[in-house]
This record gives structure tokens, C-alpha cells and sequence, in this order.
């Protein structure tokens, strides 16, 4: 039997890069610190797109390998909570767009920015799909709460925010982020509108429990508790793009805090003072979704470089 692999993280960098793991045959186990739909990655409004997320010169085959797979997945969006939506990046030119660009099919400028079709993601329902995808693997979540790396002969870290203590690793930073869940007025395609002068952003995507309004790009906010003031200044953007939003009933508020790391994201390997496996995969700060496969393959060749099959 293969050495038992500890993936720290239980959102979906850490359950994407446990899956692939599992599933190559590997023995695993997560460790998360919060009930995976209790986690960062469930607020996420999970549009793919490269956003808020360096290198720059990584960052297009990660987001490309993940795009493939949610394709795939989009042919079941009631059990996978992936689907393709249209929508619109506005004031966006496609000049401005890495190489990616040209692999993502249908994306193509138009006279407000750039339109495309691509994956919208309900999280809780994704989450818990790749948990079941895990288990069926053979792997499992475990609810801990870490006060440092465990020592064990092989340890993927995606602990995202949490890494800025575990680590340490001081260029980890939150970036806030509010948004309010609203009743769908009938709006069937997703929009952003990114100042990246700003603080302050405008984004909706229609997800199947309502429409989600965003939102907010605070540096070095800690704060969790959603603001009022805030959530009313969101709802009145979006219905500048939409007036039918300015009267949709209020169904949730929603914080999450996106794991920037100065440095970009960190994707190595490292042997610890035992003599164990330490595999790094953090830093995604608010690209988690859109890079998660691509990420995870890489994390997890690494991981597995050091353990046989069982």
C-alpha cells in the first residue's frame, strides 16, 4: 500500500487537487479546518475568468486545462453545478486578454466589451459533487483544526488565506469581498464591470438560487461581517446596468476573503526537517475556480512523484 497523502484545505483547490490525486490511485485524506460548504470556496460567485491571480505567464494553462474540464462537466449541471452561460466583460477589449484568449471558443468583442460563454459555477452544489467524486475515489474529508503542517510523509498545502500562519508565509493578504444574493428578475445572463482603480466592482450572475450581485475588492480587509451600506451600494450599481434589480427581494449576504499572495501563486515542492513531502498550492486570489484543475494536475505530479501506486 502507497503512503497515505494529507491534503490540507477542504475548498476547491485542496478537494480538486485531492480528487486528481485519489484518482490516480493515490491513499488521501483532507483535513479541513471548515465544512467544505462552510468554506471561502462556497461564497465564491465562480465565473470562470483569470482574475485578481498572478503569474501572469502561468496563469493562461492553468485557467485553459480547468476550462476543458468544466466543458465536460457542463453537460450535467444539475449534479456537477457547472453551466455555460452567456455574458458580457464590459468595457473589456479582447487586446487587452492574455494568449488564452484565443482558445476560449466564442469569445468575441462586441460594442460594449468582450462577450462570451463560458462556465458559471454553483458552489455548494460543486463542492459537494467533488467530495462525492473523492469519496467514490476512495478519499475522505476530515474536519481538523491545525495549529501547524503535520508531520507526515507526504502533505499538500491548500490552505489558501491560511497558509499566511501555517507556512508562514507573510505575502499571503486577504482581499474582501461582499455580495448579496437577490430574487432573479429574470435575467439570464451574467455581467461584469472591473475598475481595477478601484475598490468597488459590478458584477451579477444568475445562479439557480437567485441572482448574485457583486461586489467589493477591499486589500487587507479581515472583515467578515457583511456592511449595509455596502450591500446597498452593490444592489445600486448592478441596477444601473439592470433597473429590474433595484426592486428584487434581498435573500442573502455573503463575505468571502479571496488568498492573494503577493508573489503569485506558490505551486512547489519542498522536503521538511522529517524528511517528508511538503507540496504547495495556494495563492489563487480570486481565480480559485478558474485555475483549480490545471493547478491541482501540477500539485498533484508533484505529490506523486515521491509515492508509488497502492
Amino acid at each position: 500500500m502507497s503512503e497515505q497523502m494529507i491534503v490540507l484545505g477542504g475548498g476547491v483547490i485542496g478537494l480538486t487537487t485531492a480528487v486528481v490525486l485519489a484518482e490516480s490511485g493515490r491513499q488521501v485524506r483532507v483535513w479541513s479546518r471548515d465544512p467544505v460548504g462552510e468554506t471561502t470556496s462556497a461564497v465564491a460567485g465562480a465565473l470562470w475568468w483569470p482574475y485578481r491571480i498572478e503569474p501572469a505567464g502561468r496563469v493562461g494553462d492553468w485557467a485553459l486545462a480547468s476550462l476543458r474540464v468544466y466543458e465536460e462537466l457542463a453537460a450535467d449541471p444539475g449534479r456537477t453545478g457547472v453551466r455555460l452561460v452567456e455574458g458580457l466583460q464590459s468595457g473589456l477589449s479582447l487586446s487587452e486578454l492574455g494568449p488564452w484568449a484565443a482558445e476560449v471558443a466564442g469569445l468575441r468583442e462586441s460594442p460594449d466589451g468582450v462577450r462570451a460563454r463560458i462556465p458559471l459555477i454553483d458552489m455548494p452544489v460543486h463542492l459537494a459533487w467533488l467530495r462525492g467524486r473523492l469519496e467514490a475515489a476512495g478519499g475522505a474529508v476530515e474536519i481538523r483544526e491545525l495549529d501547524g503542517l503535520p508531520d507526515a510523509p507526504v502533505v499538500v498545502n491548500c490552505t489558501g488565506l491560511g497558509a499566511r500562519t501555517l507556512v508562514p508565509d507573510p505575502g499571503v493578504r486577504p482581499v474582501r469581498g461582499q455580495l448579496v444574493v437577490v430574487e432573479n428578475p429574470g435575467i439570464s445572463e451574467w455581467y461584469t464591470s472591473v475598475d481595477h482603480s478601484s475598490s468597488d466592482t459590478t458584477y451579477f450572475f444568475p445562479q439557480p438560487y437567485g441572482l448574485l450581485l457583486g461586489g467589493t475588492a477591499q486589500d487587507d480587509d479581515w472583515g467578515l461581517a457583511p456592511d449595509p451600506r455596502v450591500a446597498e451600494e452593490i444592489v445600486a450599481r448592478c441596477a444601473r446596468v439592470r433597473p429590474e434589480i433595484a426592486g428584487a427581494r434581498v435573500l442573502a449576504h455573503r463575505v468571502g476573503l479571496r488568498p492573494v499572495r503577493d508573489a503569485g501563486v506558490r505551486i512547489e515542492a519542498e522536503t521538511t526537517a522529517s524528511g517528508g513531502l511538503l507540496v504547495h498550492n495556494y495563492g489563487h486570489g480570486g481565480a480559485g475556480v478558474t485555475v483549480a484543475w490545471g493547478c491541482a494536475r501540477e500539485a498533484a505530479a508533484l505529490a506523486a512523484s515521491r509515492t508509488p501506486l497502492r
